[in-house]
C-alpha cells in the first residue's frame, strides 16, 4: 500500500489535501453539483426529498450531505455504486439506522442488486449484528418492497 502523501493517488481525488496538507482548490459549485449529480443517482427522487428536510433545519449539514457524501466519497474511483450501496446496507444495518437503511435499499436496486441479494445481505447481518438487527433490517427491507409494489 503506498503511503506516500505525495502519491498521484491522493492527488486525483476532487478536494483532496496537497502534499503540504492544504486544500486543494476546487470551485465549490462543481463539487456541490456533482454532489447533487450522485445523490440523485443513489437515491433518485427520494434524495431530494432528504435533502429538502434536512436544509429545513440545517442548510450547512445539508451542504455537507451534498459536498463530502455525494460529491467527494461517492465519486472516488475504488468502488463501483453497487460494492458502495452493498456497504451502506451493512453500516446502516449494524446502527439500526432503519429509515437511512430503507432509503438504501432502494439505491441498492438502483445500482443493480436484487431482491434476493438484499435479503442475503440481511441473513448475512445475523452472524455479525445479530438476530433482532437481521429481523429489524429484514422488516426494513419487506416494507420497501411492499411499498415499490403498490407504486
Amino acid at each position: 500500500m503506498n503511503r506516500n502523501p505525495d502519491s498521484s493517488a491522493s492527488a486525483s481525488y476532487p478536494g483532496s489535501r496537497s502534499s503540504a496538507g492544504h486544500q486543494a482548490p476546487e470551485d465549490q459549485s462543481e463539487r456541490h453539483m456533482r454532489g447533487l449529480a450522485n445523490l440523485a443517482r443513489v437515491d433518485g427522487h427520494g434524495g431530494a426529498e432528504v435533502l429538502a428536510a434536512v436544509e429545513a433545519v440545517s442548510p450547512d449539514l445539508a451542504r455537507y450531505l451534498v459536498e463530502f457524501a455525494f460529491g467527494d466519497v461517492y465519486a472516488r474511483p475504488g468502488l463501483s455504486l453497487r460494492d458502495r450501496e452493498i456497504a451502506a446496507l451493512t453500516a446502516l444495518a449494524a446502527q439500526s439506522a432503519w429509515p437511512q437503511f430503507k432509503v438504501h435499499v432502494r439505491a441498492a436496486l438502483r445500482a443493480g442488486l436484487t431482491r434476493n441479494e438484499i435479503i442475503e445481505l440481511v441473513i448475512q447481518a445475523a452472524v455479525y449484528c445479530g438476530f433482532p438487527t437481521a429481523l429489524n433490517a429484514l422488516f426494513a427491507t419487506g416494507d420497501v418492497f411492499a411499498a415499490m409494489e403498490e407504486e
